[in-house]
């Protein structure tokens, strides 16, 4: 599950709220072991992912790096690299 969640600092350009959101389902969803909570916890479930995505824009806005922007299109090259290098 938590494989899907990709860094998202220090990219030209920053992170989309759409993939931190993204990302902070796929972390509730590893935290709370469920891709899709029961009746019962799903209105906890809704509360979280977006509290964990405001936290985790409120992280990548206040950090800081010497380091130039990673480019998009070459971090999924490396990606796809390595992915073919496991499962050859």
């Amino acid at each position: 599950m938590c494989r899907n969640i990709k860094p998202l600092f220090n990219f030209d350009p920053p992170a989309m709220d759409e993939e931190i959101h993204d990302a902070a389902l796929q972390f509730v969803r590893k935290v709370s072991g469920t891709t899709k909570p029961s009746k019962r916890n799903e209105a906890a479930f809704e509360r979280a992912v977006p509290s964990i995505a405001a936290c985790a824009r409120e992280l990548l806005d206040s950090l800081e790096t010497s380091q130039p922007p990673r480019d998009r299109d070459d971090e999924a090259a490396k990606a796809r690299a390595r992915t073919e290098m496991r499962f050859a």
